[in-house]
């Protein structure tokens, strides 16, 4: 035993014999999280923030549905996971390009009634050293709760002074009178529909400012886009929800996802993006990949590999 461990013990005991209050414990602080990173890709800025996390039962009832459950238990395993829980964080990202500052989705916002550990985007925002009315644009991946809830905030626009892009086909999917009634119909009328006219509608291809593009990734929505930002010869990819987790989704990527709307067409999107980011060697931000959020992957049997950021992009 050290000479510092047992002198603490000495004096634990000494203080029991005489009376005297023992040494005051340290109180557990519960799970720490970190919620923020910052990087450079090329002359742009770079923020990715935690908007929370939630932790939920049996990934098998979210991925894999193609597959059996005792599949999906041996790939989680193998992996040092737990088969019987998850969690799925939830992670927006800030672009400085010395123009303008883009946000990239709104996180959870209130809607879900602010769920325990989600829902915090305005709050990290400040910690992360920006104000809501510094955001000149927000850019959305795809209309799910999860990344539109944020838009709002008491009824009020929760960035007022910014403008918005938005995909067409997205739109025009989500917000005809049939769907009106139906829960999702319900929040475009609430979160999107206010925007429209501050909105810039855009398809695949389309560029949003100087340096950063649309990129058609459908099959998780209708209208899904990933985008890519390219400064100075550096790239990141934006990939939303082409992956929903950092194992199963990319390890097999023809595995169905419970919210993937067109699951053949999701995989095949996986398929393609992935390939090409493993194929150039350039990093991502997974909106729903581990904290921070930014990783890069290689091609592993018929599907791909997660590689966490290191210290490659600290430069």
């Amino acid at each position: 035993m050290s000479t510092a461990v047992t002198r603490r013990a000495t004096l634990v005991g000494a203080a029991a014999l005489v009376g005297a209050p023992a040494l005051a414990k340290a109180p557990f602080l519960g799970v720490d999280i970190p919620n923020r990173y910052r990087f450079k890709i090329g002359a742009f800025e770079v923020t990715t923030i935690l908007d929370g996390s939630v932790r939920l039962p049996n990934l098998h009832s979210i991925f894999g549905r193609n597959a059996a459950a005792e599949e999906v238990r041996a790939l989680a395993q193998a992996n040092l996971l737990p088969p019987e829980r998850f969690e799925m964080p939830f992670s927006v990202t800030l672009v400085n390009t010395g123009r303008e500052l883009i946000l990239f989705d709104s996180g959870n916002g209130g809607i879900t009634r602010r769920r325990p550990d989600a829902g915090n985007l305005l709050a990290r925002l400040g910690e992360a050293g920006y104000s809501a009315d510094q955001i000149d644009l927000v850019a959305i991946t795809h209309f799910h709760p999860d990344h539109i809830g944020g838009l709002t905030e008491n009824g009020k626009p929760a960035f007022p002074n910014a403008a918005y892009v938005m995909g067409s086909t997205e739109y025009d999917f989500w917000t005809p009178a049939d769907k009106a009634e139906s829960p999702l119909g319900r929040l475009m009328r609430t979160h999107i529909l206010p925007f429209a006219e501050k909105t810039v509608f855009l398809k695949g291809g389309d560029g949003v400012v100087s340096g950063i593009e649309a990129v058609d990734a459908s099959g998780h929505t209708p209208g899904h886009l990933a985008y890519h930002i390219e400064s100075e010869g550096a790239r990141l990819m934006l990939t939303g929800d082409v992956a929903n987790h950092y194992v199963v989704s990319l390890q097999r990527p023809d595995w169905h996802v419970k919210f993937d709307m067109d699951k053949e067409k999701a995989a095949a999107a996986r398929r393609e993006i992935f390939g090409m980011i493993a194929a150039d060697g350039i990093p991502f931000v997974g909106y729903h990949m581990p904290a921070p959020a930014v990783g890069y992957v290689e091609t592993k049997g018929d599907g791909f590999r997660y590689i966490p950021a290191g210290y490659q992009l600290n430069f």
